[in-house]
């Protein structure tokens, strides 16, 4: 039976993770306690999602990046040094593991599909998807790494909006397979006949394209969600058109209320462009909460992380993400004094956070060293509800990945002080409120509401489902024997 959606004023909480050290806090490691070192360690993933899942977190959202952080003094060794985001490891590999020590947390997996064959992925996600009980979502992105094309054979990372041509294809490729491919009842098991699936309830996707040639079947049957849950976190343009035709989830990043809604209100305008309900596209905004019991406490563990923030491996993280490289420059010296465009773009980009401030380069390490380019809300439980409650009614997001200054400690602490707070005001579910949930709730459903086990009519991989239904039913219909009227016999 089909319940309503999700409440409009139902706050979801993501957990924000990587499998490297420190991941948005650079330095952080070093704090007595931080576990993140485990990264490599599958006991830290169970133990992890165990957490999440009994403290009321509904997804856990792994990052991921194909390459090294070597722009900060031309080339790897102070990210190799600081620990920033390298060592890396895969992102998809716990994910079954943690699913059978869990009931409800869904898994968000960030893959470049960039580097990838979607023949291959489909595979993946199907599989994943299969042993995850229909829990697993695909953050899909573009990479932005030089390192990671060089590596993987190119000479220089793809174009911008090249990698979302072929992003519209390679999506094409992977719907065709998870919705296109395979009928529903394909798998018989028929042991009296020796069959086990029906060679003609499969059918070739047939895809020949500009990036792709996949002209065979999918290798695997369909699972709980058939396609994935489709995560995306591209904020430029062509990222945002991007997203509002193929994304039921969207993740950003900013600095400020004002400064997100006009990106939510853009992005919610787009879907409903592409002819989708602009509701049913969820977002997220990147958000890290230090807390504790009350306020004064807050700000002393504050004080005393940001104390561990690495200047080195911020400005690492930084050049990274934006391309410019601060080394040259000295710490407390005034951005802008400087007289080149890219400098000016960096301060730029932090005026939105205050625009009254002199930004040197200390301040711009200061800032992302304790949780990225995102917010930092400190606090006890009450002032961090009231925080979260005005960036979904300001901002018009749905939920937040709430990244760790320290793990498990930060979500150990946000499981102990705030959702007990927001289960008070019935913002997210209680304990027993999830117990009643189908045992069976996919991550779509968990998002979406129950009885969205699928994806949505108004999505483009929805076309192939309907091809597909449309073989299915001349098949049958080629298999059903025409009745012989008795006049026609005479």
């Amino acid at each position: 039976m089909t319940t309503p959606d999700v409440p409009k004023d139902r706050i979801f909480l993501n957990a924000f993770d990587m499998t490297c050290v420190a991941h948005q806090s650079p330095g952080l490691w070093r704090v007595p306690g931080d576990q993140s070192h485990r990264y490599n360690d599958l006991a830290y993933w169970t133990d992890l999602a165990r957490l999440l899942d009994g403290g009321g977190f509904d997804v856990l959202f792994i990052a991921d990046v194909l390459g090294v952080y070597d722009v900060y003094r031309g080339g790897p060794e102070t990210a190799l040094a600081e620990g920033t985001q390298v060592p890396v490891g895969d992102p998809l590999l716990a994910a079954s593991a943690m699913a059978a020590v869990t009931e409800r947390l869904g898994f968000a997996l960030t893959v470049s599909l960039t580097y990838e064959k979607p023949y291959a992925l489909a595979r993946d996600f199907s599989t994943l998807d299969h042993y995850t009980r229909g829990r697993v979502g695909w953050n899909v992105v573009t990479s932005y790494l030089e390192s990671a094309a060089r590596n993987l054979g190119l000479d220089a990372q793809v174009g911008h909006d090249e990698r979302y041509e072929l992003a519209e294809e390679f999506l094409d490729v992977t719907y065709k397979l998870w919705e296109g491919s395979w009928e529903d009842d394909a798998v018989v098991r028929d042991a009296a006949r020796g069959v086990y699936t029906d060679p003609a309830r499969v059918h070739p996707v047939d895809h020949h394209g500009r990036y792709f040639d996949v002209p065979g079947i999918a290798l695997t049957e369909p699972s709980p969600q058939r396609t994935p849950f489709v995560f995306q976190a591209g904020a430029s343009k062509r990222g945002v058109e991007f997203a509002a035709k193929h994304a039921e989830a969207v993740f950003n990043t900013a600095t400020r209320t004002e400064v997100m809604r006009p990106q939510v209100d853009r992005l919610r305008a787009e879907v409903a462009a592409n002819g989708r309900d602009p509701r049913a596209v969820k977002v997220f905004s990147l958000l890290t909460v230090i807390t504790a019991a009350t306020d004064e406490e807050a700000w002393a563990k504050y004080e005393d992380l940001r104390s561990h923030v690495s200047y080195d491996g911020a400005l690492t993280l930084y050049a990274g993400w934006s391309g410019l490289d601060l080394s040259s420059y000295p710490p407390d010296e005034p951005l802008e004094h400087t007289d080149t465009q890219a400098i000016q773009s960096a301060v730029a980009a932090f005026s939105t956070a205050d625009p009254d401030r002199r930004w040197t380069p200390r301040d711009i390490a200061t800032w992302v060293g304790l949780g990225g380019m995102g917010v930092v809300v400190v606090g006890g439980p009450q002032t961090v509800a009231d925080e979260l409650e005005r960036w979904v009614r300001e901002a018009d997001v749905d939920g937040f990945n709430l990244a760790y200054a320290t793990t498990p400690g930060t979500f150990e602490d946000v499981v102990e002080h705030v959702v007990p707070e927001l289960r008070r005001r019935g913002l997210v579910p209680t304990q027993e409120e999830r117990d009643a949930l189908p045992a069976d709730l996919t991550l779509r459903e968990a998002v979406l509401g129950v009885g969205h086990r699928r994806i949505a009519e108004d999505h483009p991989a929805a076309a192939h489902r309907r091809a597909l239904h449309a073989k299915a039913a001349a098949r049958a219909a080629a298999e059903t024997p025409v009745p012989v009227t008795e006049e026609v016999a005479r």
